[in-house]
């Protein structure tokens, strides 16, 4: 005889941080919030001297959380590989690439790739964010 089905609770997971090496906490809180317009959600001592620094955008304070997190030697070097493979850390999604492209741009913001029109779709920008990362600026 087939046991019987017991009801399941399902409670979706949800992502609450995702985190981003950068080479310099002040540097990043500064570009963060000045040049991409994050706003501060936790900037507190944490742990042995560490710092938690985290930023999400400032018409949903309940978004996931950008950790800014300064790396261990390891997390450095794989921070480099990813790097110096010229590949994105992230992906930073906008409802117009060009124009937040120009934005970013006049705000200091050095691009390696404009505005381009991608084969899987879509339209990508990539930017250095100046602590050792490049992000993707993605439009669908």
């Amino acid at each position: 005889m087939p046991a019987a089905a017991c009801p399941v609770s399902f409670h979706p997971m949800r992502i609450k941080l995702t985190t981003l090496f950068v080479d310099d906490q002040e540097r990043a809180r500064a570009f963060y919030t000045d040049v991409l317009g994050f706003q501060i959600k936790t900037d507190a001592a944490y742990g042995d001297g560490g710092r938690w620094l985290s930023v999400v955008p400032p018409d949903v304070p309940d978004a996931t959380e950008l950790l800014l997190e300064a790396p261990d030697e390891h997390a450095r070097a794989f921070q480099r590989a990813v790097r110096d493979a010229g590949k994105p850390w992230t992906t930073l999604v906008t409802d117009d690439c060009r124009a937040d492209f120009e934005r970013l741009k006049a705000k200091g913001a050095n691009f390696t790739l404009e505005p381009t029109k991608m084969p899987y779709g879509g339209t990508d920008a990539v930017f250095d964010d100046g602590c050792g990362n490049l992000i993707c600026l993605h439009e669908d």
